[in-house]
């Protein structure tokens, strides 16, 4: 999962995710477009949805952190023989 900002609304998800080094402002699984600054994804947010009443401050979004596959253990050898028998 990538790094990403997130505000539940009763309609559709807002979310403001990084994609390389520019983040991506998200209404539901609408691009509002890409922006160099996370606060610059939330103002096209909160213009392009006045209605939504979205917090004005980052800080007040839900931050997700960018979560890896460490915690998943590596396939043991018998898994890797079944996939590849298959």
């Amino acid at each position: 999962m990538l790094a990403q900002y997130v505000f539940t609304s009763a309609e559709a998800p807002f979310r403001i995710v990084r994609h390389g080094h520019r983040w991506r402002a998200l209404h539901g699984d609408r691009e509002v477009g890409r922006y160099d600054q996370p606060e610059d994804a939330v103002r096209a947010l909160r213009e392009d949805q006045p209605e939504a009443r979205l917090p004005r401050r980052l800080s007040d979004w839900r931050f997700l952190p960018e979560a890896s596959l460490l915690h998943v253990a590596p396939p043991s050898a018998s898994a890797m023989a079944r996939l590849a028998a298959a």
